[in-house]
């Protein structure tokens, strides 16, 4: 028997919770989820669909609206979102066990429905209506769904064909899959076909997913490497991957990583800040898993580009101790920076993470890695209970710092 998959997504997620917020029709309303504050260029992280049909693009920035439209704009409220995503999901449990369930983005998810067919005694699509009217009638979001054979064929039943239905929910097998959306363009449409990828496509006269389908495979892997395997697959609609693997997956190395894009040009010195005190927050973050790093690397992107970015990695020791992480990474920094130049770009990232078997001691120095672990431990301890802002390293005051008001949002926007 054939797996059968379900994909639902929660309609322009972010704008539909602050209209059901406010009373409101996400469809009768013009509403968009962006915070003034950041200027006119800010992104709009969500528009209702009422402004979709006018034509705007979701993802628009603010300046982009146009001027004869005048739409509510609601400030980002990330933890309202978690909430509604955290409700939803208790009602796909309901319906299905969490082992069947992938979650995808806070407004997505994947199930593999295949066994609950029988359960239920009806039919997939019946299965996903009966979801997305629990959806609505619990919450008012309303809800989109793809069915297919295979992951992929149910993502792209509810990309591309759910937006053409009046139930909203596509459905696709391989072989509809070939008979509809072989010649769809545009191929940006479809799952992890970006823009770049659109290029190289077209450089090898590949206009959509027929001409990749039937392109000669030697073709296709001297170009894309390993990755053409997916390329093909897809264009006749097939994906081996299943819920269960996804479950079973674990990568094989793996990282802590943080960025940040400064709200203007700081200088050598104010950006050492913000470096140190995203070095702080890694290595409580690696602490808390319990794991030590033996590379490390950051990248320094300076303003409006006016010459090439910094990026740097090197090799320590095995440790999780903020003084030798803090003091090895200014070194660099201190050694790598030009000073005269703006900077408006900071990525940091711990790799090749693992559990700490053992440490050499040294008898000339002093170990600190203990006392330090500790330290960061009780850090930890303080901010779980009485929040991210209850205690702070001194450098999170001076002028430039930005920890204390990154602390206040959630996934770089506001949290309440």
């Amino acid at each position: 028997m054939d797996k059968i998959y379900l994909c639902i997504d929660l309609k322009t997620f972010y704008a539909s919770v602050e209209c059901v917020e406010r009373g409101l029709d996400p469809f009768k309303t013009d509403l968009i989820v962006a915070d003034p504050s950041r200027s006119k260029g800010a992104i709009c992280l969500a528009i209702t669909p009422k402004m979709k049909e006018r034509g705007i693009k979701n993802r628009c920035r603010v300046y982009e609206i146009p001027k004869t439209v005048h739409p509510i704009v609601a400030k980002p409220r990330m933890k309202k979102y978690i909430e509604y995503s955290v409700r939803i999901y208790q009602i796909y449990l309901k319906y299905v066990s969490k082992d069947d369930i992938h979650p995808y983005s806070i407004d997505e998810v994947f199930m593999d429905i295949t066994n609950y067919l029988h359960l239920y005694k009806k039919e997939p699509v019946d299965i996903a209506k009966m979801i997305m009217k629990d959806i609505y009638d619990t919450t008012g979001i309303t809800a989109t769904a793809g069915i297919g054979t295979n992951l992929f064929l149910a993502k792209v039943a509810l990309d591309i064909k759910s937006k053409h239905v009046d139930s909203h929910i596509g459905v696709f097998d391989e072989e509809t899959f070939q008979k509809e959306m072989w010649h769809h363009l545009p191929i940006t449409d479809f799952w992890q076909i970006s823009y770049g990828t659109e290029a190289r496509l077209h450089k090898l006269h590949l206009r959509d997913l027929y001409d990749v389908a039937h392109c000669n495979p030697k073709i296709l892997y001297k170009e894309f490497g390993v990755n053409a395997l997916y390329l093909i697959d897809h264009s006749w609609g097939r994906e081996s991957c299943t819920i269960e693997d996804i479950k079973k997956y674990k990568p094989k190395s793996n990282s802590l990583s943080n960025s940040q894009i400064l709200y203007r040009d700081y200088n050598y010195k104010e950006a050492r800040i913000v470096l140190a005190e995203m070095i702080d927050n890694l290595v409580l973050q690696l602490v808390n898993i319990g794991m030590c790093t033996n590379n490390l690397s950051f990248y320094i992107g300076y303003s409006k580009d006016v010459i090439r970015p910094v990026a740097c990695s090197f090799k320590v020791d095995d440790t999780s101790s903020y003084k030798i992480i803090l003091n090895r990474i200014l070194e660099e920094y201190d050694y790598r920076i030009n000073e005269s130049v703006p900077i408006r770009k900071i990525g940091l990232s711990f790799n090749n993470l693992h559990v700490l078997k053992y440490e050499q001691m040294n008898l000339f120095s002093n170990n600190d890695t203990v006392r330090d672990n500790k330290l960061e431990t009780t850090i930890l301890e303080i901010k779980n209970k009485y929040g991210k802002n209850s205690i702070l390293r001194g450098i999170s005051y001076l002028d430039g710092a930005t920890q204390i008001d990154r602390n206040r949002l959630i996934g770089g926007h506001n949290a309440e």
